[in-house]
Protein backbone atom coordinates (compact mmCIF):
# COMPACT_ATOMS: atom_id res chain seq x y z
CA UNK A 1 0.00 0.00 0.00
CA UNK A 2 1.12 3.52 -0.75
CA UNK A 3 1.80 5.69 2.29
CA UNK A 4 -0.56 8.55 2.96
CA UNK A 5 0.79 11.68 1.39
CA UNK A 6 1.01 13.70 -1.79
CA UNK A 7 1.76 11.61 -4.92
CA UNK A 8 2.21 8.36 -3.03
CA UNK A 9 4.81 9.43 -0.47
CA UNK A 10 4.73 10.09 3.21
CA UNK A 11 4.65 13.53 4.72
CA UNK A 12 7.89 15.36 4.07
CA UNK A 13 10.36 14.88 6.90
CA UNK A 14 7.91 12.85 9.00
CA UNK A 15 9.56 9.44 8.49
CA UNK A 16 13.26 8.67 8.47
CA UNK A 17 14.74 6.61 5.63
CA UNK A 18 14.31 2.89 6.25
CA UNK A 19 16.60 0.78 4.00
CA UNK A 20 14.70 -2.44 4.67
CA UNK A 21 11.32 -0.92 3.80
CA UNK A 22 12.80 0.79 0.74
CA UNK A 23 14.46 -2.27 -0.80
CA UNK A 24 11.46 -4.49 -0.09
CA UNK A 25 9.01 -2.05 -1.68
CA UNK A 26 7.48 -3.51 -4.89
CA UNK A 27 8.51 -0.47 -6.93
CA UNK A 28 12.13 -0.79 -5.82
CA UNK A 29 12.12 -4.53 -6.59
CA UNK A 30 10.83 -3.84 -10.09
CA UNK A 31 13.49 -1.18 -10.65
CA UNK A 32 16.22 -3.55 -9.53
CA UNK A 33 14.89 -6.28 -11.83
CA UNK A 34 14.80 -3.82 -14.74
CA UNK A 35 18.34 -2.79 -13.87
CA UNK A 36 19.55 -6.41 -13.95
CA UNK A 37 17.69 -7.16 -17.19
CA UNK A 38 19.27 -4.20 -18.95
CA UNK A 39 22.72 -5.35 -17.81
CA UNK A 40 22.09 -8.83 -19.22
CA UNK A 41 20.91 -7.47 -22.56
CA UNK A 42 23.78 -5.15 -23.39
CA UNK A 43 26.45 -7.40 -21.81
CA UNK A 44 25.32 -10.40 -23.90
CA UNK A 45 25.52 -8.35 -27.07
CA UNK A 46 28.88 -6.78 -26.21
CA UNK A 47 30.54 -10.03 -25.13
CA UNK A 48 29.08 -12.61 -27.53
CA UNK A 49 26.90 -10.68 -29.93
CA UNK A 50 29.59 -10.23 -32.55
CA UNK A 51 31.45 -12.92 -34.49
CA UNK A 52 34.12 -12.91 -37.18
CA UNK A 53 34.00 -15.41 -40.02
CA UNK A 54 37.27 -15.62 -41.91
CA UNK A 55 38.00 -11.92 -41.49
CA UNK A 56 38.85 -9.33 -38.89
CA UNK A 57 35.48 -7.67 -39.31
CA UNK A 58 32.99 -8.37 -36.54
CA UNK A 59 29.47 -9.24 -37.63
CA UNK A 60 26.32 -9.08 -35.52
CA UNK A 61 24.79 -12.45 -34.75
CA UNK A 62 21.35 -11.05 -35.54
CA UNK A 63 21.37 -11.64 -39.30
CA UNK A 64 24.64 -9.71 -39.63
CA UNK A 65 22.63 -6.56 -38.97
CA UNK A 66 24.74 -4.09 -37.02
CA UNK A 67 21.68 -1.93 -36.33
CA UNK A 68 20.12 -4.73 -34.27
CA UNK A 69 23.14 -5.01 -31.99
CA UNK A 70 23.51 -1.24 -31.71
CA UNK A 71 19.85 -0.87 -30.81
CA UNK A 72 20.04 -3.47 -28.06
CA UNK A 73 23.18 -1.92 -26.56
CA UNK A 74 21.78 1.62 -26.70
CA UNK A 75 18.46 0.78 -25.05
CA UNK A 76 20.15 -1.42 -22.46
CA UNK A 77 22.66 1.23 -21.41
CA UNK A 78 20.01 3.99 -21.38
CA UNK A 79 17.67 1.98 -19.15
CA UNK A 80 20.60 0.94 -16.95
CA UNK A 81 21.51 4.57 -16.27
CA UNK A 82 17.89 5.70 -16.03
CA UNK A 83 17.08 3.04 -13.44
CA UNK A 84 19.95 4.22 -11.24
CA UNK A 85 18.72 7.83 -11.44
CA UNK A 86 15.18 6.88 -10.47
CA UNK A 87 16.39 4.71 -7.60
CA UNK A 88 18.21 7.74 -6.21
CA UNK A 89 15.10 9.86 -6.81
CA UNK A 90 12.96 7.36 -4.90
CA UNK A 91 15.29 7.68 -1.92
CA UNK A 92 14.96 11.47 -1.78
CA UNK A 93 11.33 11.63 -2.89
CA UNK A 94 9.77 11.59 0.63
CA UNK A 95 11.97 14.55 1.64
CA UNK A 96 10.59 16.74 -1.17
CA UNK A 97 8.20 19.15 0.52
CA UNK A 98 7.10 21.07 -2.58
CA UNK A 99 4.09 19.38 -4.16
CA UNK A 100 4.92 20.81 -7.59
CA UNK A 101 8.37 19.21 -7.44
CA UNK A 102 6.77 15.91 -6.46
CA UNK A 103 4.41 16.20 -9.40
CA UNK A 104 7.31 16.81 -11.79
CA UNK A 105 9.20 13.81 -10.39
CA UNK A 106 6.22 11.48 -10.79
CA UNK A 107 5.47 12.82 -14.27
CA UNK A 108 9.10 12.28 -15.30
CA UNK A 109 8.93 8.73 -13.96
CA UNK A 110 5.73 8.12 -15.92
CA UNK A 111 7.18 9.41 -19.19
CA UNK A 112 10.49 7.58 -18.87
CA UNK A 113 8.85 4.28 -17.88
CA UNK A 114 6.38 4.50 -20.76
CA UNK A 115 9.10 5.29 -23.30
CA UNK A 116 11.34 2.51 -21.95
CA UNK A 117 8.49 -0.01 -22.18
CA UNK A 118 7.85 1.00 -25.80
CA UNK A 119 11.55 0.81 -26.72
CA UNK A 120 11.90 -2.65 -25.19
CA UNK A 121 8.82 -3.81 -27.12
CA UNK A 122 10.31 -2.53 -30.37
CA UNK A 123 13.65 -4.11 -29.50
CA UNK A 124 12.06 -7.46 -28.74
CA UNK A 125 10.20 -7.51 -32.06
CA UNK A 126 13.25 -6.27 -33.99
CA UNK A 127 15.75 -8.70 -32.48
CA UNK A 128 13.38 -11.67 -32.66
CA UNK A 129 12.71 -10.95 -36.33
CA UNK A 130 16.41 -10.65 -37.16
CA UNK A 131 17.25 -13.80 -35.22
CA UNK A 132 14.54 -15.71 -37.06
CA UNK A 133 16.02 -14.55 -40.37
CA UNK A 134 19.51 -15.70 -39.36
CA UNK A 135 20.52 -18.92 -41.15
CA UNK A 136 22.60 -21.62 -39.43
CA UNK A 137 25.33 -21.15 -42.04
CA UNK A 138 25.97 -17.66 -40.73
CA UNK A 139 26.71 -19.02 -37.23
CA UNK A 140 29.33 -21.80 -37.41
CA UNK A 141 29.16 -24.11 -34.38
CA UNK A 142 26.16 -22.07 -33.16
CA UNK A 143 28.52 -19.33 -32.07
CA UNK A 144 26.66 -16.60 -30.16
CA UNK A 145 23.30 -18.38 -30.31
CA UNK A 146 22.93 -18.61 -26.53
CA UNK A 147 23.68 -14.91 -26.14
CA UNK A 148 21.13 -14.04 -28.83
CA UNK A 149 18.39 -16.10 -27.18
CA UNK A 150 19.20 -14.62 -23.77
CA UNK A 151 19.04 -11.12 -25.23
CA UNK A 152 15.60 -11.72 -26.74
CA UNK A 153 14.29 -13.34 -23.56
CA UNK A 154 15.42 -10.53 -21.28
CA UNK A 155 14.03 -7.96 -23.70
CA UNK A 156 10.66 -9.59 -23.16
CA UNK A 157 11.12 -9.59 -19.38
CA UNK A 158 12.02 -5.91 -19.53
CA UNK A 159 8.73 -5.16 -21.30
CA UNK A 160 6.84 -6.63 -18.34
CA UNK A 161 8.78 -4.81 -15.62
CA UNK A 162 8.66 -1.43 -17.33
CA UNK A 163 4.96 -1.86 -18.09
CA UNK A 164 4.24 -2.41 -14.39
CA UNK A 165 6.42 0.59 -13.50
CA UNK A 166 4.47 2.69 -15.99
CA UNK A 167 1.16 1.67 -14.43
CA UNK A 168 2.54 2.36 -10.96
CA UNK A 169 3.71 5.85 -11.98
CA UNK A 170 0.35 6.52 -13.66
CA UNK A 171 -1.48 5.50 -10.49
CA UNK A 172 0.68 7.79 -8.38
CA UNK A 173 0.16 10.68 -10.78
CA UNK A 174 -3.63 10.30 -10.93
CA UNK A 175 -3.88 9.91 -7.17
CA UNK A 176 -1.83 13.05 -6.58
CA UNK A 177 -3.75 15.03 -9.19
CA UNK A 178 -7.07 14.27 -7.50
CA UNK A 179 -5.80 15.52 -4.16
CA UNK A 180 -6.89 19.05 -3.28
CA UNK A 181 -3.61 20.95 -3.38
CA UNK A 182 -5.16 23.95 -1.65
CA UNK A 183 -5.69 22.07 1.61
CA UNK A 184 -3.27 21.30 4.40
CA UNK A 185 -3.53 17.55 3.99
CA UNK A 186 0.19 17.20 3.36
CA UNK A 187 1.02 18.79 6.71
CA UNK A 188 0.79 17.26 10.15
CA UNK A 189 -2.79 17.30 11.52
CA UNK A 190 -3.59 19.58 14.41
CA UNK A 191 -3.61 17.62 17.70
CA UNK A 192 -6.99 17.31 19.36
CA UNK A 193 -5.57 18.53 22.67
CA UNK A 194 -4.06 21.68 21.18
CA UNK A 195 -4.46 24.74 23.32
CA UNK A 196 -6.40 27.73 22.11
CA UNK A 197 -4.38 30.47 20.52
CA UNK A 198 -4.89 33.93 22.01
CA UNK A 199 -4.66 37.06 19.89
CA UNK A 200 -3.36 40.03 21.85
CA UNK A 201 -4.98 43.47 21.75
CA UNK A 202 -2.96 46.63 22.42
CA UNK A 203 -4.72 47.53 25.73
CA UNK A 204 -3.87 44.16 27.28
CA UNK A 205 -7.15 42.30 26.63
CA UNK A 206 -7.12 39.15 24.52
CA UNK A 207 -9.54 37.36 22.24
CA UNK A 208 -9.30 33.56 22.38
CA UNK A 209 -10.16 31.31 19.47
CA UNK A 210 -10.19 27.53 19.45
CA UNK A 211 -9.09 27.28 15.80
CA UNK A 212 -5.36 28.03 15.42
CA UNK A 213 -5.79 28.62 11.65
CA UNK A 214 -8.64 31.10 11.98
CA UNK A 215 -7.67 34.67 11.28
CA UNK A 216 -8.33 37.12 14.16
CA UNK A 217 -11.62 38.99 13.74
CA UNK A 218 -11.74 42.67 13.07
CA UNK A 219 -11.53 44.29 16.46
CA UNK A 220 -11.05 47.71 17.82
CA UNK A 221 -9.22 48.81 20.93
CA UNK A 222 -11.33 48.10 23.97
CA UNK A 223 -11.62 51.37 25.90
CA UNK A 224 -13.33 51.01 29.31
CA UNK A 225 -14.81 54.48 28.88
CA UNK A 226 -16.56 53.43 25.67
CA UNK A 227 -18.06 50.29 27.18
CA UNK A 228 -20.86 52.32 28.82
CA UNK A 229 -22.51 54.45 26.22
CA UNK A 230 -25.50 56.66 26.99
CA UNK A 231 -28.57 56.31 24.91
CA UNK A 232 -29.39 59.37 22.81
CA UNK A 233 -31.96 61.74 24.31
CA UNK A 234 -34.89 62.68 22.15
CA UNK A 235 -35.13 66.45 21.50
CA UNK A 236 -37.91 68.30 23.31
CA UNK A 237 -40.22 70.46 21.23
Amino acid sequence: MEPAGAYGAGKAGSVAFDPVAFFTHPRTVLRLLSWVFSIVVFSCIVNEGYINIGSERLLCVFNNNADACNYGITVGVACFLGTICFLVLDVYFPSISNIKDRRRAVLLDLIFSGVACFLWFVGFCFLANQWQATSPDELPLAQGSDAARATIAFCFFSILTWAVLTLSALRRFLTGSKTNLFTWQHLEPVPSNARATPYPIPNGATIVTTNPYQAPPFTETLDPQKLTQQRPIAPAF
